[in-house]
């Protein structure tokens, strides 16, 4: 590996064990065997190159749930993979935890770190994509924008509400059920006859 792979290594590591706000450039090159100079020459700043290692880390949590991973017998878009893809989400939670944890981080620093959120508004919206695949079945490239903001940015509501209430309260966060019930009577609710 060079000098970019290996700060980003080094990054994804600091941000795992320390977080965003408490990890230092120095944390970063002790932890990459680099030098302080190939940050703002790989990566322009601190800032940017933890932000592209949060960014991968979500892509490789994202990678563990792929749409072709579902199972053949929930068709894409029916309550079945709805119930199913939140199942999976939620037994990696654990796991995942310190990339949802940096996560909540992130959110905070955006107001002071303009980079940082302009990669995170690009970063948001692939994540709705990959949102709509998964539950969908349909592919990335065929999605429109539309359907992108709205049918990912619902499901990307649903994530970081239930990322919140995980890493506050496991025990008490929704399960994948308590998702599916509120699904159903949500679209009960819309679908009744009114008076």
């Amino acid at each position: 590996m060079g000098h970019r792979e290996d700060l980003l290594e080094g990054a994804k590591r600091c941000l795992l064990e320390k977080g965003f706000v408490r990890t230092t450039a120095r944390d970063i090159v002790k932890e990459s065997g680099t030098n302080l100079a190939s940050i703002g020459y790989h990566y322009g700043s601190k800032d940017a190159l933890l932000t592209q290692a949060f960014v991968e880390l979500v892509q490789e949590w994202g990678e563990k749930f792929a749409p072709h991973q579902e199972r053949e017998d929930t068709p894409g878009g029916s309550v079945e993979r709805f119930h199913s893809v939140w199942a999976r989400m939620l037994e990696s939670f654990e796991e995942f935890r310190p990339v949802w944890a940096a996560s909540m981080e992130i959110v905070t620093q955006g107001e002071r770190v303009p980079e940082l959120r302009n990669l995170m508004a690009k970063a948001q919206i692939e994540g709705r994509s990959g949102l709509v695949a998964m539950l969908t079945g349909l592919d990335e490239e065929t999605l429109d924008e539309r359907t992108v903001q709205s049918l990912g940015g619902f499901y990307q509501a649903l994530l970081n509400g239930l990322m919140v209430q995980w890493l506050f309260d496991p025990a008490s966060a929704s399960t994948a059920d308590d998702l599916t019930e509120g699904l159903r009577r949500v679209i009960e609710g819309a679908t009744e006859p009114r008076d």
